[in-house]
């Protein structure tokens, strides 16, 4: 085309087709969260269980059942993320259902995190299941480690508000393609700056009452920390609020 030429006049006839992609069946996606969380905690349970056997020092055990989580939940992430979202986790399903309802946008729907929760809870159990038999531990033995104390209670609220504020920031800034490394890498650095070594998650938190093993949580335990991972997930929303406020144009 030389200089003197103009360029083509594009309209709406001659405009390539947009194709919208498609949409993931409700049912896929609650697989890929019943799948995740279960493959999450196996992780979580089954690398703390090997740690003890490895080594007496709760300091190794810890590092190892922390390494071990933040690349089994980066891999999680970059694998089902695409069909679910990669929630694993009831509070940040509950933050994203209640961000696309006041805000709009293709969050999960309340039909979806129906779905959803349930799902988190049923992989949840069935990973400390699964952990506990690929060790030879009796399959169901509840935790009897006690979680109680309330400075491990503001540890959880950190932790969550934390998690929450870090994947709704991402997705507030458009780089929620970071999130495989940004929220694994968080997690793993989460296990040893907060007191409760951050379970931030009401479905791992159930999951984990089923396994009397190094990552267990004793049934008692388990209401306050779920009730302080919500408490956590709305000031990570405040925070997200604060910070990442949408401007008007």
């Amino acid at each position: 085309m030389s200089a003197t030429e103009t360029a083509p006049e594009i309209t709406a006839e001659s405009a390539p087709a947009v194709v919208p992609a498609p949409r993931v069946p409700l049912t896929r996606k609650a697989a890929a969260e019943l799948v995740g969380t279960a493959a999450l905690v196996a992780v979580v349970i089954g690398s703390g269980i090997q740690a003890t056997e490895l080594s007496k020092d709760v300091g190794i055990q810890l590092l190892a059942n922390a390494i071990a989580t933040v690349f089994g939940l980066g891999v999680l992430i970059a694998l089902l993320g695409p069909v679910s979202g990669a929630h694993f986790n009831p509070v940040v399903t509950l933050a994203e259902w209640w961000t696309s309802r006041r805000e709009g946008g293709d969050g999960v729907t309340a039909r979806e995190a129906a779905a959803y929760i349930p799902a988190q809870i049923a992989g949840a159990i069935a990973g400390a299941i699964l952990a506990d038999a690929m060790f030879a531990e009796p399959l169901v033995k509840w935790s009897t480690h006690d979680r109680s104390a309330g400075h491990l209670l503001l540890g959880e609220v950190v932790a969550t508000a934390g998690l929450v504020l870090l994947i709704f920031g991402l997705a507030r800034t458009q780089r929620l393609h970071f999130a495989p490394v940004a929220v694994a890498s968080y997690i793993g650095a989460a296990y040893w700056f907060t007191s409760s070594t951050s379970f931030a998650n009401p479905a791992v938190t159930i999951g984990r009452a089923f396994s009397d093993t190094f990552a267990g949580i004793a049934p008692g335990s388990v209401p306050g920390f779920i009730g302080m991972q919500l408490v956590g997930g709305v000031v990570g929303l405040a925070l997200v609020a604060l910070i990442f406020a949408r401007t008007e144009k």
